[in-house]
């Protein structure tokens, strides 16, 4: 009986905590205007995915590059995509939007996300902002 009691409690806290999926590193242009170069660093477990969501203005010329993993056996990119912002009225033109990356766990150990925001064409400035974030994978 008390086994079935402590099965019972465990399966709730399991489904009551927030799922691997809702972790999140968001960076504002705020941010981003106040210190050009930010790092962060985050914890998940293995199997989980979770989301770098960094201010983005592809309507300036400038774009964050592809992300840069140092230990693909660690991690994983599995998404990137630019959001737009979403208002009542609709923005005005120019208004940033986000670019997300989802990177999934394979395996415990570290693992460092580079990405720099740049104007991509032969001679546009590099690396205006970058960001820089160290996944602990436990």
């Amino acid at each position: 009986m008390l086994m079935c009691a402590v099965l019972a409690l465990s399966q709730c806290l399991y489904a009551c905590s927030p799922a691997p999926e809702d972790v999140s590193v968001d960076v504002s242009c705020d941010e981003f205007y106040e210190s050009q170069h930010i790092r962060r660093e985050v914890e998940v477990p293995v199997d989980a995915a979770f989301k770098a969501v960094l201010c983005s203005n592809p309507t300036t010329g400038f774009q964050w590059e592809e992300a840069r993993i140092s230990d693909p056996t660690v991690l994983e990119q599995v998404a990137h995509e630019f959001v737009s912002p979403e208002s009542e009225p609709p923005p005005p033109p120019g208004a940033p939007g986000q670019d997300v990356w989802t990177f999934k766990a394979l395996k415990a150990g570290e693992s460092t996300i580079s990405v720099d925001y740049s104007r991509p064409w032969e001679g546009g400035e590099k690396g205006e902002w970058t960001f820089v974030l160290n996944a602990v994978v436990e």
